[in-house]
């Protein structure tokens, strides 16, 4: 896919980083230095693929001609974005809320390549049991709550408080790359096309 062109992975997210070795062998990661500050009057839902675009673009510009893949993920839960918390005690109160409840997780996702994008969102339900005060503790101690949306992460010890997931596990950890490489392939598509 791509033959000859540079990959670029705009995340500086160990997870994505994994994740993207399922789609590409070779490729680099250049996080991004855009503005993340979400959008106001704006759906919660549609902010994650908004700041994925601006994260691509902004890598994009110094490499017009590499395939640029930026993503930002979200939990949503009332209409109510949370995002990475700030402090363990921020953390704390993210999992509280999120306790014995549905929550949604949304990656946005965004491909550039010479001055084209194509962006799309993923949505996954995902259902708490209800959790105990000394269970939040114990896994805020343990684990790394501060470097994840919702204050957790499913493919840690973040998995022992998951009772359901409707939708792709992959994109509760951040990065859909099921739905990723599809679209990849549609966007080589109309490249080639344009390119004619």
């Amino acid at each position: 896919m791509f033959d000859g062109r540079k990959i670029i992975l705009a995340s500086q997210s160990a997870r994505r980083r994994e994740l993207i070795t399922y789609i590409f062998d070779s490729f680099d990661v250049i996080p991004s230095d855009a503005d993340e500050t979400p959008p106001e009057n704006v759906s919660p839902e549609d902010i994650p693929e908004i700041l994925s675009v601006r994260k691509a673009m902004s890598v994009a510009k110094k490499y017009p001609e590499a395939v640029v893949i930026g993503c930002d993920t979200v939990v949503i839960l009332d209409g109510v974005i949370f995002g990475k918390p700030k402090d363990e005690a921020e953390a704390f109160l993210t999992l509280k809320a999120l306790s014995g409840r549905t929550h949604t997780v949304v990656s946005g996702v965004c491909i550039c390549c010479e001055g084209k994008n194509m962006s799309f969102s993923q949505s996954t339900e995902v259902t708490f049991y209800p959790l105990s005060d000394s269970d939040i503790l114990r896994y805020i101690s343990e684990s790394s709550p501060l470097d994840k949306a919702g204050a957790y992460g499913i493919q840690d010890r973040g998995g022992l408080f998951v009772k359901k997931i409707n939708g792709d596990h992959y994109n509760v950890i951040g990065f859909p790359v099921a739905r990723l490489k599809i679209e990849l392939e549609r966007f080589e598509k109309i490249l080639g096309e344009r390119g004619k």
